[in-house]
């Protein structure tokens, strides 16, 4: 729930047989695989998933020791997590993970952005952001045309730490838009009145 509040699409497999049909068929961006499983080890899921994908991987599991841990990043899981955790702790790691393995640029028209820069241009041209213009604009560009709602752009830029009612996420978009305009690039950002804002695709 806390996963899909903060904008990613979930899927859900009851063990790890089926988790493993799940990840073939539906390649997803990224696993969470629970050790608590009914019919088989952790640890082999994890190295069934590494003979044919290299998806992320965040182990959750209360079992705390270090041999465990040691063995589980070594059959391939990228990270772990000890039960009982906080959901903003686990919504970190996603993103970190998802971060790391967003290395390509990524462009729609004459809009570039390169993640690992941390570089935009239009039509040629630099576009300077601030380090937040630049995260919002990295979000919608995922995804052009989805809409995502203030809500989510404060979940996933700023965690969540926004106050409610906080009017932040309307001016860095009032900004972004600005900054657009100045290269003729006013009509990439759309505003969908009461709903929130998306990047024509």
């Amino acid at each position: 729930m806390d996963l899909t509040d903060a904008g990613f699409e979930v899927d859900h497999a009851d063990s790890a047989m089926n988790g493993l049909i799940k990840a073939r068929e539906e390649q997803p961006t990224l696993i969470l695989l629970d050790l608590g499983l009914p019919d088989f080890d952790g640890g082999d899921v994890v190295q069934r998933l590494r003979k044919n994908s290299s998806v992320p991987i965040i182990v959750l599991t209360a079992r705390d020791t270090v041999d465990e841990k040691v063995r589980l990043l070594g059959l391939g899981a990228d990270d772990y997590l000890i039960k009982p955790f906080h959901p903003d702790e686990l919504l970190a790691r996603v993103k970190v993970q998802l971060r790391q393995r967003t290395t390509e640029s990524l462009t729609m028209g004459d809009l570039t952005l390169d993640p690992q820069k941390r570089l935009v241009t239009f039509k040629g041209e630099e576009l300077r952001l601030s380090p937040k213009e630049f995260d919002i604009l990295a979000l919608l560009i995922r995804q052009p045309g989805r809409v995502y709602s203030r809500q989510e752009i404060g979940q996933d830029i700023w965690q969540g730490r926004l106050p409610e009612g906080s009017n932040v996420v309307d001016v860095h978009m009032a900004n972004l838009r600005a900054k657009l305009r100045d290269l003729d690039g006013y009509g990439l950002l759309r505003t969908v009145r009461g709903v929130g804002y998306a990047l024509r695709g």
